[in-house]
């Protein structure tokens, strides 16, 4: 597109964006921010998660934990190594705590509780902001309808028994824009706090199984009953 079409489309929007702004007065350019900020947090909390392999299969992971299984803990840790996703680095700080000859079995569970505390808050990070975005955005809303309201009724009351219905209903619904913008900001950051909250979730719950599958091996799969010795064989051995 060549700069001079560009710039003749960019002009009129911008304008009307910034009429819409003036419009509602203070409290839309702070709610615009609000905006902003929760779209930029809600995107970098996207990225953070996929690279925290939130939304990976996790197929390194239960093959690490398969060799572990079978005894093959060098091979196990060795998969793990530089793996960045929450459920192998969990299963890896388990594995070094569970292979280390100086900690106890307690003392090991406890070392990887701490490390998988330490990666559930780093996760975690962000959510407090959208959850507060979330709930300033229909104050800051509010707080410009009244703010307005004020204004209107008291235009109404100098303008005396000369008053116009009409420009009371401008002031109105003028007033009212920045209510139905801090919803508009509240509803997407309350929908994406949700959403991070039930993915993070699921992760903690698959940290908790590869933690679990490391310190408490699994029982051995008994043997049908025709495979079983019989007493009489093992009365004859």
């Amino acid at each position: 597109m060549p700069p001079e079409t560009l710039s003749s489309f960019m002009e009129p929007l911008v304008g009307s964006v910034a009429g819409f702004l003036k419009m509602g007065g203070p409290a839309m350019w702070a709610i615009a921010a609000l905006s902003v900020l929760t779209l930029t947090v809600a995107l970098w909390k996207a990225l953070q998660l996929m690279w925290f392999g939130a939304w990976s299969g996790g197929a390194q992971t239960e093959r690490a934990l398969a060799l572990w299984a079978r005894g093959e803990r060098g091979a196990a840790v060795s998969v793990l190594q530089r793996r960045r996703s929450l459920r192998a680095r969990l299963a890896h700080a388990a594995m070094l705590a569970a292979s280390d000859p100086a900690l106890s079995v307690e003392a090991a569970q406890a070392e990887t509780l701490r490390v998988a505390r330490g990666l559930l808050e780093r996760a975690r990070a962000g959510l407090r902001a959208l959850e507060l975005f979330a709930t300033i955005g229909p104050l800051l809303g509010l707080f410009g309808t009244v703010t307005g309201m004020i204004s209107a009724f008291q235009a109404l009351q100098e303008a005396g028994t000369r008053a116009d219905p009409a420009t009371l209903a401008g002031g109105i619904w003028e007033a009212l824009l920045t209510t139905a913008a801090g919803m508009a900001v509240a509803i997407p950051a309350q929908i994406a706090l949700t959403w991070f909250d039930a993915v993070l979730a699921r992760v903690r719950h698959d940290m908790e199984d590869c933690a679990t599958r490391v310190f408490v091996p699994r029982p051995a799969r008994s043997l049908p009953a025709q495979e079983r010795p019989s007493e009489k064989m093992i009365a004859a051995e």
